[in-house]
């Protein structure tokens, strides 16, 4: 078998590892490291697409078929539990009710839904139709950062589920949105939220106070990366470059 092939079902089955680790440390009551699996989960499935293509063979059904059983667990189960699970501030989820488990859920049944689809259809595309799980996990993740813990933008659980439900809806719109590869415009801005995301993630690893240089560059970091996403989803649409390759069929 071609190398850059078996590697690339090794990436596929790290992306879906890390995802599992994630959902056990949201279980634990730690979002924060939680949040530090879905990234490098996002990296893996970044990997196994670019290595596939290095293979130059046709993709397979297997491939696809077990990329989006990653993207499952990563971008689908994961981001759930991330919304519906919360260890902390008992009292100001508990007035919410049942919403954070209503919304985790729409959020998993409209990722599975677009996976589906990706499987069956959506591959073949030189675009994503709706955004990809992956970016909507992101989005997720930073949705989750900002205003809920450790809460940049104030603690707002509320806004956090009205915002977790507006990227569940963006996942199976029938917009496309742009794979982010060279010759792209919005390339650069996805680079920067790239680029942001250590900074976001490793300094709040330390629990540092509130107002502290570690926590400032960690919100700095965090808004930048969220600013860098939100320009993706808002102009995304508007950027597509028909001239685009096909994909090889791991790319969501």
């Amino acid at each position: 078998m071609n190398r850059f092939r078996v590697l690339a079902n090794l990436a596929t089955v790290g992306n879906g590892a890390m995802g599992a680790v994630a959902i056990a440390y949201v279980l634990l009551g730690n979002s924060i490291i939680a949040i530090g699996f879905l990234i490098v989960a996002i990296l893996f499935d970044g990997a196994d697409g670019w290595l596939a293509r290095q293979a130059n063979t046709p993709g397979t059904a297997f491939g696809r078929i077990a990329d989006s059983t990653a993207d499952a667990v990563s971008f689908g189960l994961a981001p759930a539990v991330l919304i519906a699970v919360h260890h902390f501030d008992i009292a100001t989820w508990g007035s919410l009710g049942s919403w954070p488990v209503v919304v985790g859920a729409l959020f998993l049944v409209l990722a599975l839904s677009r996976l589906a689809y990706f499987t069956l259809r959506g591959f073949a595309h030189p675009y994503f139709v709706g955004a990809s799980t992956p970016q909507a996990t992101l989005g997720v993740a930073l949705s989750l950062l900002l205003l809920v813990r450790p809460g940049y933008l104030g603690n707002s659980p509320l806004a956090f589920l009205l915002l977790a439900t507006g990227l569940a809806a963006l996942m199976v719109v029938p917009l496309k949105f742009p794979k982010v590869r060279r010759g792209q415009r919005l390339r650069p801005a996805m680079i920067l939220t790239t680029a942001f995301l250590p900074i976001a993630l490793v300094p709040i690893q330390f629990a540092p106070a509130t107002g502290s240089p570690l926590y400032l560059l960690s919100e700095a970091g965090t808004i930048a990366a969220a600013v860098g996403m939100g320009v993706y989803f808002v102009l995304g649409p508007f950027y597509y470059s028909p001239g685009a390759t096909a994909p090889e069929g791991r790319d969501d």
